[in-house]
């Protein structure tokens, strides 16, 4: 079987995506459950779910034969001129390293494109998150600071920037 994605829908997040989008960061093996509940809260506040919707959270999911295999959420940072987070990609298990999330990435900064001048990402210091420091390398992003047990003794915050060039 291929290891490259072929032909991606990305589309926007709907409530429905909800049971969808919890299996799949439950299920990606990297985040604890308080980190699942707050990936979910951030889907909710995105989506209007419970509460009114905030316009700051920007959504996309891939989808390949009507199933969603990624989704991803960014936007703006608070007190910042230009500068976007990427708050959460997350791919299904079984569709790592076949290029969902390097379509979820470009989508974001192809829909960012003008309203941003930096991109960050904030992502662990652990051995187990070297593939997810790599994907992020290999898009352009910098490591530009680490803070030494941030997220818990032994789990390092390692922060990647990208800068974005203006549009003509």
């Amino acid at each position: 079987m291929s290891r490259t994605l072929v032909a991606p829908i990305v589309r926007p997040l709907t409530a429905a995506d909800r049971g969808p989008v919890e299996a799949m960061t439950s299920g990606a093996g990297e985040f604890r459950p308080d980190e699942v509940a707050v990936a979910l809260g951030v889907l909710d506040a995105g989506l209007g779910i419970g509460r009114q919707k905030d316009p700051d959270y920007e959504l996309a999911g891939a989808e390949l034969d009507g199933t969603l295999v990624g989704w991803a959420c960014w936007g703006p940072t608070p007190c910042t001129i230009g500068t976007f987070d990427l708050y959460w990609i997350v791919v299904d298990q079984a569709w790592k390293g076949r290029g969902v999330g390097t379509v979820l990435v470009e989508e974001m900064e192809r829909r960012v494109a003008g309203r941003c001048r930096m991109i960050v990402v904030e992502t662990a210091g652990r051995a187990d998150y070297t593939a997810t420091r790599a994907f992020y390398e290999r898009r352009g992003y910098r490591a530009a600071a680490r803070i030494a047990d941030y997220y818990a003794p032994g789990d390092d915050l390692v922060t990647y920037v990208k800068n974005v060039p203006p549009t003509a």
